[in-house]
């Protein structure tokens, strides 16, 4: 599919998803930048896209919230005349060394639930487009089918509902919509990473560095582009999963 013309709806736009709202603006694709706290950087991505000609908007929502998620997709269709392509990359990355049921229900919310809520909500509108396409953000561990890391078990097993989420999806929304996922590995050092650990990570990458928002933008639009893949995950992760 050819992203001009289109519209996008992208959810969770901060940092990574900046960098995804500009390649699509790129190709002349319209955007709305849906977010919950990162005012700033919906702004910044609506701003920029137009710059370039592009019609934007950003849309407050809680993408746990089935009334919010609903109003959401009408204000994008209100504003933007269609809706062809979700990226779902709303999520929360939270260390639960001794998890609750609250740690649980929050994790799961935001990372599933709200995959859930946008992708069956949109779905109409998507079959509607005659060639929708849905992108959700999994994580490059339960792709591997390996937790590795502990204190992470409601993350863990949120991105598996993810992954489960992709490929259900992609066979109830056939033919006219099609659904795949990524994988991200090391992608953006975090702000506080020591030497020592940015050590260890580059030493279980094979590439021996950080891929970049740019990697992940370039998957994007290649599941945007295709035409005859859906219920596929994408592993961005430098050969991480191989160690």
């Amino acid at each position: 599919m050819d992203a001009q013309g289109k519209v996008a709806l992208i959810t969770g736009g901060a940092r990574i998803g900046q960098k995804v709202a500009e390649v699509l603006a790129e190709r002349k694709c319209s955007l709305a930048l849906v977010y919950r706290a990162s005012r700033d950087a919906a702004d910044a991505s609506v701003e920029s896209a137009r710059s370039k000609g592009v019609r934007a908007v950003a849309v407050r929502a809680d993408a746990t919230d089935k009334d919010q998620v609903a109003a959401a997709i009408e204000t994008t269709i209100n504003s933007l005349g269609r809706l062809d392509i979700l990226i779902n990359m709303a999520a929360v990355y939270l260390e639960t060394p001794n998890p609750g049921e609250a740690d649980w229900t929050r994790v799961m919310d935001a990372n599933a639930r709200s995959v859930f809520l946008f992708s069956t909500l949109a779905a109409p509108f998507l079959r509607r487009s005659g060639a929708g396409r849905v992108v959700n953000f999994a994580d490059w561990l339960p792709v591997s089918r390996r937790p590795h890391y502990r204190s992470y078990t409601p993350y863990y097993a949120s991105k598996a509902a993810v992954l489960a989420l992709t490929e259900s999806l992609a066979l109830e929304m056939a033919p006219e919509v099609l659904v795949n996922a990524l994988a991200p590995g090391p992608i953006l050092a975090p702000p506080n990473l020591s030497a020592e650990e940015n050590a260890k990570v580059m030493e279980a990458t094979p590439l021996r560095r950080w891929g970049g928002a740019e990697e992940i933008a370039k998957t994007v639009m290649f599941l945007v582009e295709t035409d005859f893949i859906t219920g596929e995950c994408i592993r961005v992760d430098g050969g991480r999963h191989l160690y």
